[in-house]
Order: C-alpha cells, then sequence, then structure tokens
C-alpha cells in the first residue's frame, strides 16, 4: 500500500492522494520515468524494450517495444536492433522461447552471442536446443521468441 501524502488542490484546499490514474506519464529529463519510494531512492525502472517474433523462415516481429528490426544471422542467430539506443551498453537482456524446434529434443534456451558484445543501438542473441542420447544440440528456429531489455 501506497502511503497518502498531501498534496495541494484547486482553490488552496489540500488532498489526499495514493493511487494515480493517468493516461500519459512523462519524465521532466531525457529519460524513462523511474519508481521512488517516499525517501527518494530509486525501486523501479520500465523496460527499455521488448520484442516478440517468429524465428522460423522468415523472421517476423509479432509485438515489441523500442524495436525497429531484427535480423536474421542464420538459424537461431538474430541480431535486434532499437528504434531508440539506450545509454550505454550495460543493460540485462532477458529472454526465452515457447515451443519446441523441429530438432529440440531436450531443454531449449536462448543466450547472448558469445564473440559480438551488445552495443547501444542492437544486441545478438541464439536460440538453442539442448543435447540428449540421440543429439548433440545446437542453434535453430523457435516460433516464439521473446527478449525484454532493462537498464541503461
Amino acid at each position: 500500500m501506497l502511503p497518502l501524502r498531501l498534496v495541494p488542490g484547486p482553490l488552496g484546499r489540500w488532498f489526499e492522494m495514493s493511487t494515480v490514474k493517468a493516461a500519459n506519464l512523462q519524465n521532466t529529463g531525457s529519460g524513462a520515468p523511474t519508481f521512488k519510494n517516499s525517501s527518494g531512492t530509486e525501486i523501479g525502472q520500465l523496460a527499455k524494450s521488448w520484442v516478440n517474433f517468429d524465428g522460423t523462415g522468415t523472421v517476423s516481429i509479432k509485438d515489441s517495444f523500442n524495436v525497429s528490426s531484427i535480423t536474421d544471422n542464420g538459424s537461431g542467430d538474430y541480431t535486434i536492433t532499437f528504434t531508440n539506443a539506450t545509454a550505454n551498453a550495460n543493460y540485462a537482456i532477458i529472454g526465452i522461447i515457447r515451443g519446441q524446434s523441429s530438432n529440440a529434443r531436450g531443454a531449449s534456451g536462448v543466450h547472448v552471442h558469445t564473440s559480438t558484445d551488445p552495443t547501444t543501438t542492437a544486441f545478438r542473441v541464439q536460440t538453442l536446443f539442448n543435447a540428449s542420447p540421440n543429439s548433440n544440440g545446437g542453434l535453430d528456429d523457435f516460433s516464439r521468441v521473446y527478449f525484454v531489455v532493462f537498464g541503461a
């Protein structure tokens, strides 16, 4: 529960405020709004970017925020490009896949490309299926791929 705060209202009256309902929030600076507790300590931020895409066949973005394009670098290998650059490249990338590839025999997952560091304008990721007694595992395309970026 949020603490109640008195805020000035019209005609010099004071109102208690504990819930904000608004169509838009806008930072007075150049960054995204941040959330702070009553002592001014930052306690959260909004996602800087997110994307839901189909990585099979011709890659297609199903829905996104702050993602301008996805480059298909080969089977299970993608570069995701931001619409608006981040302040630095020290952001956190969280990803997950859903469904199985045609080759999956075990657990599947995602990781940031090992030889390409994220930049302020893009990051490169790979989707893969795990090894099993019948498969060496490897990169593969999945129909439901999701990434979210927090930070910078």
